[in-house]
């Protein structure tokens, strides 16, 4: 029943073989491709990644079951199509995807036989795997319990075995899902734990799989997506965590039972002084509020204007605030030299009569800025096309 064609499905321990090239051509977007009268490459599917390798010395960059045949897409054409080909498949990456595979299975199996969650999605990523659980309630208990019966069914090496059969069949197992596929239907079977319709390379036990350790969950509309890695990620992801985490042990002079301390300390310090930088800040603007104040231009309006470099234009409106509260008859105007932009602030207490947004619009185009306000106050910025002082003495020359 199952397709002799696909070495893969006969022994996926396979790493080498030699296979004739029954057809070579482009696709439509121009990329070269082999069919092979038997292939060890595994195509994308079921959720499980293709594998890669070379062909003829050739680098295989993808391969697609299409139309029922398996397109090998090559980095180029094969010189010589009449003689045997040698393929050679990436081993690591074909372990790699065997063990999450299976791991996949035997925490979806864990979750259904102790919960009753059924697994409606699957992701095999090239760092970790998610399931997506049909429930919106997990807890953590949850978790530990299935990820303890999928590391125990690990440990106790039991075999995986495979086995096509008809539909007619299938009643004879029980299956943790309904299979897509009514003919060639491929059984993936941990005896006593799970039976599922599965396309994909799996181990032959499930002590090679090695084990299984969920990351995070997260909660998706009206399901539960959870991550985790198995085999040789798990080794992987511990490396990469213990790195970060003695690195951080020595920023933080601390052990790392007490990690979470340290940081949450470090949290309220650094709040603490935020707080105070801001309030220090605020008293700094009040004093130069008031020295700008005592530097104003009296004449039929009352102006206080300066130019700055390298000021936020939140700190121009800050100080302009400040000053038009002080002083509800002052007019202020301010430009800020940042780089090779100006940005300009005008603002008018409330004894006065000019529109600040007018002001504003009239002098933006000089420097093709964008800015808008309210009579109250505008602000805006631009290019230095123009100097700051320029810029001021614009400003000074509008009449209200």
């Amino acid at each position: 029943m199952e397709n002799k064609n696909k070495l893969y499905y006969q022994d996926p321990y396979i790493q080498t073989f030699k296979a004739k090239v029954v057809k070579q051509e482009k696709d439509p977007t121009g990329n070269w491709y082999v069919v092979l009268n038997q292939t060890v490459f595994y195509p994308t599917g079921g959720g499980q990644p293709h594998d890669l390798g070379t062909i003829a010395n050739k680098t295989v960059m993808n391969v697609e079951e299409i139309k029922g045949e398996i397109r090998h897409y090559l980095e180029g054409p094969i010189d010589d199509t009449g003689k045997e080909v040698r393929g050679t498949i990436d081993w690591d990456r074909r372990l790699d995807h065997m063990q999450q595979h299976a791991g996949q299975h035997l925490l979806s199996a864990a979750f259904d036989n102790l919960f009753g969650y059924k697994t409606i999605g699957f992701h095999l990523g090239a760092e970790m795997l998610t399931i997506d659980l049909e429930t919106e309630h997990l807890s953590q208990q949850q978790i530990e319990d299935a990820e303890a019966l999928a590391n125990q069914v690990i440990l106790e090496n039991r075999p995986i075995e495979t086995k096509w059969v008809t539909e007619e069949e299938l009643s004879q197992f029980n299956l943790r899902k309904e299979t897509k596929v009514k003919e060639d239907i491929r059984l993936v079977i941990i005896p006593d734990f799970d039976d599922n319709g599965c396309g994909g390379t799996h181990p032959r036990a499930t002590g090679e799989v090695r084990a299984v350790k969920v990351l995070d969950w997260e909660r998706q509309k009206k399901k539960i997506r959870v991550q985790f890695v198995c085999g040789n990620r798990v080794v992987t992801q511990l490396g990469k965590k213990q790195t970060v985490l003695l690195e951080l042990t020595k920023i933080l002079n601390a052990p790392e039972k007490e990690m979470e301390q340290a940081v949450l300390r470090l949290l309220e310090t650094n709040k603490t002084l935020e707080k105070a930088f801001e309030q220090t800040q605020g008293k700094i603007l009040h004093y130069e509020a008031k020295n700008l104040l005592g530097k104003r231009i009296q004449n039929e309006r009352l102006l206080v204007c300066e130019v700055f470099q390298n000021r936020s234009i939140q700190e121009l409106q800050n100080l302009a605030r400040i000053i038009t509260t002080e002083d509800e008859a002052a007019i202020v105007y301010f430009v800020s030299e940042n780089d090779k932009r100006l940005q300009v602030v005008c603002a008018r207490g409330q004894a006065g009569t000019e529109s600040m947004k007018k002001v504003i619009a009239s002098v933006l185009p000089l420097i093709d800025g964008k800015g808008g306000g309210n009579d109250l106050f505008a602000q805006g910025g631009g290019e230095a096309k123009i100097s700051g002082e320029q810029m001021l003495q614009q400003l000074l020359e509008i009449k209200g």
